[in-house]
């Protein structure tokens, strides 16, 4: 795996510091994009900053989190080339890699409790992509983003 960030708003800061304990046990470097404590702050903030990381640059995933992971999906999903995935359970964490190639992962800090969150994270991190057919619809979304971004749709 490549590079990997992480970011959250205060509803999701305590999972994020869970995570980021997670990855470190595990010797994965994760960069920090914030907020540094559960002080209020506008979730869109911190998702246009981890999407813009990692939309720029294919080696990176990211992970993000907020109150439920809504408001978080609907920011990253704005960026082309993103394609985020909110789990808020095993199968879905195993599957969005497996089938969509996910390159964020999207949890809910209210929603989904420390436990399962690790298991989600783990999954997601060491699931790779299937390839082959899937491959053929990933490129059908690539191709929207193209369209959009040149007028054309």
């Amino acid at each position: 795996m490549g590079k990997l960030v992480i970011a959250s708003d205060h509803a999701g800061f305590e999972l994020k510091e869970t995570v980021k304990e997670f990855l470190k046990n595990q010797g994965i470097a994760v960069e920090d994009l914030g907020p540094s404590n559960s002080d209020s702050v506008d979730y869109p903030d911190y998702g246009i900053k981890l999407a813009k990381e990692v939309a720029g640059d294919e080696s990176k995933r990211g992970i993000v989190i907020c109150g439920t992971g809504i408001g978080m999906s609907i920011v990253v999903n704005r960026f082309p080339g993103i394609r985020g995935t909110l789990c808020v359970d095993v199968y879905t964490a195993k599957l969005c890699r497996e089938h969509n190639d996910s390159n964020i992962l999207i949890l809910g800090g209210r929603v989904v409790g420390k436990g399962l969150a690790v298991e989600i994270v783990r999954t997601w991190l060491n699931t790779p992509f299937e390839g082959g057919r899937h491959q053929k619809r990933l490129d059908k979304i690539n191709n929207i983003d193209e369209l959009l971004l040149k007028g054309e749709l």
